[in-house]
């Protein structure tokens, strides 16, 4: 299986085809396209950016039939950038249900597909997301250090040398028409300015109140705005872990942008290289990044959130691997990621003082940073980075 974007760079991916009727969600320039086309190069493809197609296929969605005609069961249709026909959904459920047949639909907007009938679907075709390169589909093409600053899209891993033009031009084209695309912003100014506050606000906990004030738009607008990057895929709320372990814990969740280029891109900061502050909440996206593609590819689906007390005492990542049940306490994966050549013993504190407490189980415990050695101290591994990410796609984290 490999990515074809271009001729000689090939990068094989972690996803696997479905057999069965699936939606494929992602980002633009994350390789749905390229990734469908590879996978099923013998299937009826129907790009809806050919403005002739969609042009005959919005006015009369029934001709999709026709155009299916000679197909036998089973078969594979692929329609591309589904979002811009949700009426075509009507049609290929009935396709499924009377021949047989099976889709694979992409799209970049959820919120779309899902105001066109996407309940429609519901059991009869999965749902699965594309998310930028991995570590463990680049191997020995991933460097960290440049990932921290320039991220993964594929566009953008393929041409370094003009990684700050396409992530400009990629923010500035790309995100700016989506945003007309979903059609619930009036005004694009206040949304721009929302979106460079939400590039450096990545990796830290979400205050509509106070985004409002420093935006200038009703804490509405900001609710709506966030609404529409994470229904367009490039952002994605971290939930607040709320055990009740008698003590006052936050509530507030966290937001992460998809890719930690794209985020650095938003904040408007191409143009300088970024601090000690910025690459610290860059290495969390990107390990938040890595959890959540091994989550998809593996089809764990296990819950992550982060943890932290009125106190101020944090875990970043903690990953629910056992639900509570009647007669055992729910269990969990505790990771604390640190941007340090050195590991100090403080970062272990919350970890090693939820572990102690009997109302749940501790799996394991571990330490992330950006140092070159392995240690284990008592219950605690500390793993470079590079190797955390490695022990991950192995299955060997949750």
């Amino acid at each position: 299986m490999y990515y074809c974007i271009m001729k000689p760079a090939y990068v094989s991916r972690l996803m696997q085809p479905p057999d069965r009727s699936f939606f494929l969600l992602g980002p633009r320039g994350t390789g749905k396209s390229t990734w469908l086309r590879c996978q099923f190069p013998t299937s009826l493809y129907l790009d809806l950016l050919d403005g002739s197609l969609f042009l005959e296929l919005s006015q009369a969605p029934n001709r999709l039939e026709a155009m299916a005609a000679r197909l036998e069961s089973e078969a594979w249709i692929v329609i591309d950038e589904i979002q811009k026909t949700p009426a075509l959904l009507d049609e290929a459920h009935r396709l499924m249900e009377s021949r047989g047949l099976r889709f694979a639909l992409c799209g970049s907007s959820a919120r779309k597909i899902r105001r066109g009938g996407v309940n429609l679907l519901a059991g009869r075709a999965i749902t699965i997301h594309m998310e930028p390169f991995v570590s463990a589909e680049l191997q020995e093409g991933f460097d960290l250090d440049t990932h921290l600053e320039w991220g993964s899209l594929p566009f953008v891993v393929l041409d370094p040398k003009n990684a700050a033009e396409i992530l400009s031009a990629y923010v500035d084209t790309y995100l700016r028409e989506e945003i007309r695309e979903e059609g619930v912003v009036r005004k694009v100014p206040p949304f721009l300015r929302f979106l460079g506050i939400a590039g450096r606000l990545n990796g830290q906990a979400v205050n509509s109140r106070n985004i409002s004030r420093e935006a200038a738009v009703p804490r509405s607008s900001v609710d709506t705005y966030f609404s529409i990057l994470t229904d367009t895929l490039v952002g994605y709320f971290l939930p607040a872990w709320q055990p009740r372990l008698k003590v006052r814990e936050a509530s507030h969740p966290k937001f992460y942008w998809f890719d930690t280029g794209a985020a650095r891109a938003a904040a408007g900061l191409l143009g300088e290289p970024p601090d000690r502050l910025w690459k610290g909440a860059a290495l969390e996206t990107l390990i938040f990044h890595e959890m959540r593609v091994y989550n998809e590819t593996s089809r764990k689906h296990r819950p992550i959130a982060f943890y932290r007390t009125a106190s101020g005492a944090e875990i970043d990542f903690v990953i629910e691997t056992q639900k509570a049940r009647s007669d055992a306490p729910p269990a969990v994966v505790c990771v604390e990621v640190k941007l340090s050549e050195r590991w100090d013993h403080r970062w272990e504190r919350a970890m090693r003082d939820l572990a102690a407490n009997p109302a749940l189980h501790v799996d394991r415990m571990i330490g992330v940073y950006t140092g070159p050695r392995s240690y284990r101290f008592d219950n605690v591994d500390v793993l470079p980075a590079t190797e955390f990410l490695k022990a991950l796609h192995r299955g060997e984290v949750f």
